[in-house]
């Protein structure tokens, strides 16, 4: 394999090289290609020209917020954090990287799960949140979504203005730059797709194989090598081909100019309903028939095109010390038999289980307390979106240290899987509230696309996980770790501690990206992380990668390899 030091020096680039993150920004196309020459020898001597951004060093007040995201296990130490604030002021920081050879690593919202984009090596971060505008852009005919825009504020101005949104995340400080490169989902996804499958066009800054920084947009309507760059942004994953500056979303056949018609209409109203399982009811047989019910509901109803693919539910199964499990779903009240899809739903999964459900008084793994609706309850969409979203009790504690793990699965969990799950959960030593297993919905129009149509290759899947545990002390890091891996790697042993593709399962999502699958102490499957995230579109990744970013400048720890260094 070729080092990517190499492919750096080989185009004249220096030892060091850029570093993005899934959940950072992305860089984009465009329709026409603007070209810079590299900064001239007098910026390389002064530092970085700043046409519009700020420069924040470790004397500046604002460092220490800025040298970390939201989870505190990932810290930096830069030599500047630079605010981007234009397409322009991301040409020059990129220009001026080049230049001066220094490693840097690009920032939307901050929540990259791993270490993408905060690590002791970066020397500079690129911090895009500046660029935070919605509005409609009446010449593509688009919405044009900037990659600093946080997603609460999305959903808030294209509902707001135009009745419209994008399918995307609970989580409201999430910023668009990374959720969307990486095919961000939400409770809406079901109903409608990922947030990609409405991706028209992106614009990205990248950097050529002579060293200059180019500006492009490419489109869902382009040939060849555009298309190819849009393709790679609609679940590639970010930090791989440049700086993401704007996204323009249209949904696929949309017509007229009307900007209404040109999105999915948000649901006026959606029923809620919110319940609590405490763990006191449970013993080993009720919580196997629990966990059982929840994978068969969403096994049966993968499909699209039927009254249940409208509903979404985000179950958090929380450890024993948290008292509780929660239980939250919502479906667009104005879809077919909206009430009885949801109350046969509810129903299921409590299926010969033999507990009483009880309020969610408390908050649970993901979700907020939401005591009043233990019954159903019919509310507008955009006040339920902010209920599940703006009040997320552990995802946006900034002061934590957090590990992550993910999971497509086709179908409902094996026995075995589930005994390691309920053991690990139970265990009267581990004594950590904040440790939840999410079951997440997916599938639905989401399993309307094709596996290649767009980079996220998992199109059958029927629910997904995300296993997650935080804690507050850099000196519990080897406790909290342990106890992860050993819960995601037992749950996976038949298939070597991770979730190789299969009929049951189809690897992880990139958004959720743990480097735990590319080393081979943890994965001992054969598999590599490449083929768990990717899986077939891989190749086609790293064609655009060698199209786009030959000299393999915007990288990181999980980054699109350049054809040469992986066949």
């Amino acid at each position: 394999m070729r080092t990517k030091d190499k492919a750096t020096e080989k185009a004249g680039l220096g030892r060091r090289h850029f570093l993005g993150g899934s959940a950072t920004a992305a860089a984009v196309g465009s329709l026409a290609v603007f070209e810079t020459a590299g900064a001239s020898a007098a910026n390389a001597a002064t530092g970085p020209a700043t046409p519009d951004g700020s420069i924040i060093g470790p004397s500046d007040s604002r460092y220490r917020d800025l040298m970390t995201g939201n989870n505190q296990r990932f810290v930096a130490r830069p030599e500047y954090v630079r605010l981007i604030t234009s397409t322009r002021d991301a040409e020059s920081a990129v220009r001026d990287a080049v230049s001066t050879g220094k490693k840097v690593s690009v920032r939307s919202g901050g929540h990259c799960f791993a270490d993408f984009v905060c690590n002791p090596s970066i020397e500079v971060i690129l911090d895009v949140s500046p660029m935070n505008a919605v509005y409609y852009d009446k010449k593509m005919r688009a919405f044009v979504v900037e990659p600093g825009a946080r997603l609460m504020n999305v959903y808030e101005t294209l509902y707001k203005n135009w009745g419209v949104t994008i399918p995307g995340g609970i989580c409201y400080s999430v910023g668009a730059g990374g959720h969307i490169a990486g095919g961000g989902y939400g409770l809406l996804s079901r109903s409608h797709g990922l947030v990609t499958d409405h991706l028209y066009a992106v614009e990205v800054v990248t950097v050529a194989a002579d060293g200059k920084t180019k500006t492009t947009v490419a489109s869902r309507d382009d040939k060849g090598a555009l298309n190819e760059l849009w393709w790679a942004h609609t679940g590639g994953g970010g930090g791989n081909w440049g700086i993401v500056t704007k996204y323009w979303f249209r949904s696929p056949g949309a017509s007229g100019s009307n900007p209404s018609d040109q999105l999915i209409n948000a649901p006026a109203t959606v029923l809620v309903s919110a319940i609590s399982i405490p763990w006191d009811q449970l013993d080993e047989v009720k919580f196997r028939r629990l966990i059982t019910n929840f994978g068969a509901w969403h096994e049966k109803y993968r499909e699209p095109g039927t009254p249940e693919s409208h509903l979404s539910s985000l179950f958090n199964v929380s450890s024993k010390a948290n008292a509780n499990m929660g239980m939250f779903t919502q479906i667009d009240a104005a879809s077919p038999d909206a009430k009885g899809v949801i109350d046969r739903y509810v129903a299921a999964i409590l299926d010969e289980v033999a507990v009483t459900p009880e309020p969610l008084d408390t908050p649970t793994g993901e979700l907020p307390a939401m005591p009043d609706f233990f019954t159903t309850r019919e509310i507008p969409w955009l006040q339920a979106t902010r209920l599940v979203g703006t009040d997320n009790p552990v995802i946006t504690n900034p002061t934590s240290r957090g590990a992550h793990k993910s999971s497509y699965l086709n179908r409902r969990f094996t026995d075995d899987q589930i005994g390691v799950l309920y053991r690990q959960m139970s265990r009267p030593d581990f004594t950590n509230p904040n440790t939840m297993l999410v079951l997440f919905s997916f599938g639905g129009q989401v399993n309307a696309v094709a596996p290649d149509a767009t980079a996220n290759v998992q199109r059958r899947s029927a629910f997904k996980l995300c296993l997650q545990t935080f804690w507050p002390d850099e000196s519990e890091d080897d406790c909290y770790l342990g106890w992860e891996r050993d819960t995601f790697e037992g749950m996976f042993a038949a298939t070597g501690g991770v979730p190789v593709p299969n009929e049951q399962l189809d690897g992880c999502y990139i958004n959720y990206p743990d480097v735990d699958m590319a080393d081979p102490a943890r994965n001992r499957s054969g598999t590599g992380w490449q083929e768990l995230y990717f899986k077939s579109n891989y190749p086609r990744l790293q064609r655009a990668k060698q199209a786009w970013d030959p000299t393999n400048f915007f990288t990181h720890s999980l980054g699109i390899e350049l054809p040469e260094a992986r066949p």
